[in-house]
């Protein structure tokens, strides 16, 4: 087995339960040194102990990643474990499903913004002085919906789109530093994200509105993601017929709405 990131060590927020959780599996297979962070420290334990199964070394600390102390804290945590930080994974995230007219509570953009975006720009202030040192990789746990909006998920597609104009504007900063970004865009995958997604009110949907046995498998998409690190890939979309979306969303803007509005009716 090809080991490219053995002994690299690798921060991965939301690493309690889904891509997050996988994502740090795959790369124990490959003998990464990991540090997994996120809110849940119980599962969180779970997963370490699995990674270290698998055959990797794993730290866990207890993060909320939109508090910029709990992110500092978490990169020293890492340095004071392994010496290095070799790759960041921002996939920390929190999902928002409701048509914005029904909108009950303000407040949750705010949320989710904090999480998604400014809790991937807060872990990257603290760790890029590492990552230089290291000549490291940043990837970012990113969607479809950070490229074109989404019907119903005003909210989360904000976030995204925040998220690929800060870390699309930090690529070129970081030119000829040796540091790379990696955009990673799936579409719906496996993963409580829908069950955790915030609703027009504020709380937790707690059941998801599609049909899953049409979404990817959360290891497939973090197979796609594990290869696009490894490569040092610019941007990653992992759906054939979403790749050509910049050059649609010039020549047919109308038809990109409309294949928007169909992938979320048919949960794909």
């Amino acid at each position: 087995m090809r080991r490219p990131l053995a002994d690299h060590a690798a921060i991965i927020t939301g690493a309690s339960d889904g891509i997050g959780a996988e994502c740090a599996r795959q790369l124990a297979r490959q003998g990464a040194w990991l540090a997994l962070a996120a809110r849940r420290e119980h599962e969180l334990d779970v997963v370490a102990q699995e990674c270290i199964a698998n055959g990797g070394r794993a730290i866990v600390v207890r993060t909320d990643v939109t508090n910029p102390d709990d992110c500092r804290h978490l990169v020293e945590r890492t340095v004071d474990a392994y010496g290095k930080v070799d790759v960041l994974v921002n996939n920390a995230g929190v999902g928002a499903h409701f048509p914005f007219g029904e909108t009950a509570d303000l407040g949750v953009f705010e949320r989710v913004m904090r999480v998604n975006y400014l809790g991937s720009v807060y872990c990257t202030h603290h760790a890029l002085p590492r990552l230089r040192e290291t000549r490291g990789r940043i990837v970012v746990m990113s969607s479809l919906a950070g490229k074109t909006g989404v019907p119903s998920r005003s909210a989360y597609a904000a976030s995204k789109f925040a998220m690929q104009g800060f870390f699309e504007s930090l690529r070129i900063e970081l030119d000829g530093t040796g540091v790379t970004v990696t955009m990673v865009n799936p579409g719906f995958v496996k993963s409580n994200i829908r069950t955790f997604a915030l609703g027009a009110d504020g709380a937790p949907l707690k059941a998801s509105h599609l049909d899953e046995a049409h979404v990817m498998p959360v290891e497939e998409c973090v197979r796609l993601a594990v290869r696009a690190i490894e490569r040092r890939e610019r941007d990653v979309v992992m759906r054939k017929h979403w790749k050509l979306i910049s050059v649609l969303k010039i020549l047919a803007p109308s038809f990109v709405d409309r294949m928007a509005a169909r992938t979320v009716q048919r949960g794909r």
